[in-house]
């Protein structure tokens, strides 16, 4: 039996991270990691992110909800 050692859903988010993260590091001419941002921002735009996917999630629920 030969197993595929590889996760095509895996390495789709994981392009899609570094994809990502190069957007950033030319945005803010920094990486996360070199950041200067303080944690209270960090957790800011965390929950800033948070309330956009359950936004995000709440029209997909609707969506399916009503058969759309």
């Amino acid at each position: 039996m030969d197993i595929n050692t590889t996760d095509k859903i895996v390495e789709t988010v994981m392009w899609k991270l570094k994809t990502r993260s190069e957007i950033g590091i030319t945005k803010y001419n920094t990486t996360l990691h070199d950041s200067k941002e303080s944690r209270l921002a960090f957790l800011r735009h965390a929950q800033e992110e948070s309330m956009d996917l359950a936004n995000y999630l709440e029209v997909l629920i609707q969506k399916e909800e009503n058969g759309n």
